[in-house]
């Protein structure tokens, strides 16, 4: 068999056996193309199907239900399912208050969790953070993941564990038990909070990318908001346990999903198994030397894939592996704390997130005290709810009038957090209840516009390989730097100035800081990155908001 190649997966190839990666013949009995010529020295690369693709993208199939469009629904509801739980242990009805006594020596039982558990301001506040610890590790680590396996499925690993965590808090015994559990409800919220805003980002019409992430991040205060209510009324008219358990329940079914779907694309990353055939290659080399066609094959194999006897070894390509994404992960950050645009709007949302977390734990507490509300909980949850949702959305819609640059984004976020700052100041300054509910109004529908620009800008000012890791480390900083230190330090400021009104208003003025901030950001030179080849020399490719995802989203290699 001199100058031609014969086909492998025939009983008499040259190969001695056929390759189990090599594709049977379409029809049994067909046959045989006739075999390509040889050159003097040629090389054939056989790789694994990747699962998750068609193998057949040219045949008719049905168009999948599973739109992006259904995409953004699911994850609004998942996202707010997140933020509820934040709302339902910050509601006087779960989170309740303390035993008292009064200097007769009279004492009252104490409700909810502050008052079975004993807790004083400050654990009720450490609580409320304990969930950022997982939040914060966790982040990281499942954005990292994202290069090495398919991010959906990462998405479906968190929900399961959510659920069984969120579960957890409701049969905890103390403190220590619920704490814990907290913790783990934080490290099932990383993997989506890092990854779904990505998904939303590739696949949102061009001209209403802001408007869908405003979309998504509407469900922030809508959840919050929600979480009073029914933490509030499961609290009050069954038990603060029973709260978390139709949490639990409520986002089993998504935790499922993740699972059994075929699952998505990221745009800059290829996908895992395609990853993995890098690996697990078969390179064949055939070389035709003289008259005689003497043909020699060499066969490589990762040693990546091979079957190590010796276990010393494993654990070597183990901890080099390791190795590899430590070094990878190191690279991605340096990449980001070079990036000025980044940095500026990262530090922006710290001192925005810092006011945010604190009013959403202390809010019907201070409410209460202060104007004396008859049901703070149902108060505060309605006007979050108005505010957040046409806040959000009107945020992202103006964005996208103005045109989506990052520079504009920047303007929006410094006029709109400065004038919803001087609107709550003066609402606490109030001593009547309807002047501060008119002012509170208005400036949280401000406050909350910043939502869709904010997350635009740290998703467009890096490479979209980059994004996941973006989001993860904005998170872990908004969080560790603001909301966890927040709720803690304002219980700690209450307790020593014993007045709601002057602790409101010391930290309303943290807001006029984060619209300084902001506002340094429109004089950087940004460029938005979103279209930028990805690391693996992937070009763009922008969906029909109409495309079903899981239809012809093929890779080539």
């Amino acid at each position: 068999m001199s100058g031609s190649v014969t086909d492998s997966s025939k009983p008499d190839a040259a190969v001695p056996a056929p390759s189990p990666l090599s594709k049977p013949d379409a029809a049994a009995g067909s046959p045989a193309p006739p075999p390509p010529a040889a050159s003097e020295k040629e090389m054939a690369i056989t790789l694994p199907q990747d699962p998750d693709e068609d193998p057949n993208p040219d045949a008719d199939s049905d168009p999948s239900w599973f739109t992006p469009k259904r995409l953004l629904v699911i994850f609004c509801i998942i996202n707010m399912l997140n933020y509820v739980d934040r709302g339902a242990i910050a509601s006087n009805g779960v989170n309740g208050s303390r035993r008292t006594c009064t200097e007769s020596g009279i004492c009252t039982s104490g409700t909810g969790i502050q008052g079975d558990f004993n807790l004083n301001n400050f654990e009720d506040g450490v609580l409320s953070s304990a969930f950022m610890v997982g939040l914060l590790v966790a982040s990281p680590i499942f954005a990292s993941l994202a290069k090495s396996h398919n991010p959906f499925r990462l998405v479906g690993i968190g929900l399961l564990i959510w659920t069984i965590a969120a579960a957890g808090c409701g049969c905890s015994f103390n403190f220590w038990s619920i704490t814990i559990c907290r913790m783990l409800v934080g490290v099932g919220e990383a993997s989506f909070i890092s990854l779904a805003a990505p998904f939303i980002d590739d696949n949102a019409p061009v001209a209403q990318k802001t408007a869908w992430l405003g979309i998504f991040y509407m469900c922030i205060p809508t959840g919050i908001a929600v979480g009073y209510v029914y933490g509030g009324l499961v609290g009050t008219h069954l038990h603060w346990r029973v709260a978390f358990w139709g949490e639990s329940i409520l986002m089993l079914p998504f935790a499922i999903l993740g699972f059994i779907i075929r699952p998505l694309k990221l745009k800059g990353f290829t996908s895992s198994e395609s990853k993995k055939a890098k690996g697990v290659c078969e390179v064949i080399v055939q070389e035709v030397q003289g008259g005689a066609g003497e043909q020699i094959i060499k066969r490589e194999t990762s040693a990546g894939n091979e079957d190590l006897s010796d276990n010393a070894s494993q654990r070597s390509n183990r901890s080099k592996k390791i190795l590899v994404q430590l070094a990878r992960f190191w690279k991605d950050m340096k990449v980001l704390l070079l990036e000025k645009v980044y940095v500026v709007n990262v530090l922006g949302y710290i001192a925005y997130n810092f006011v945010i977390g604190a009013y959403s734990y202390w809010g019907p507490k201070a409410g209460y005290d202060i104007y004396h509300m008859s049901n703070a909980d149902l108060t505060f949850g309605g006007i979050t709810i108005i505010c957040g949702i046409f806040g959000t959305l009107g945020g992202g819609y103006v964005l996208d009038w103005m045109n989506s640059t990052i520079s504009n984004a920047f303007k929006l976020l410094s006029g709109a957090t400065f004038l919803g700052a001087a609107f709550c100041f003066s609402a606490f300054c109030f001593k009547s209840l309807y002047g501060f509910l008119a002012f509170f109004s208005v400036g949280e529908l401000l406050v909350f516009a910043t939502q869709g620009p904010v997350n635009y800008v740290c998703l467009h000012c890096v490479k979209p390989s980059l994004r996941p890791l973006s989001m993860a480390m904005s998170t872990v900083c908004i969080h560790i730097f603001g909301d966890v230190p927040s709720s803690p330090l304002v219980g700690l400021l209450q307790d020593y100035v014993k007045n709601w009104r002057e602790t409101a208003l010391i930290l309303t003025s943290v807001l006029f800081i984060a619209a300084i901030i902001w506002c340094i950001g429109i004089f950087l030179h940004s460029v938005d990155r979103f279209n930028e080849e990805s690391e693996h020399g992937i070009p763009p490719v922008e969906r029909s908001n109409r495309r079903p995802l899981l239809d012809g989203n093929h890779e080539t290699l």
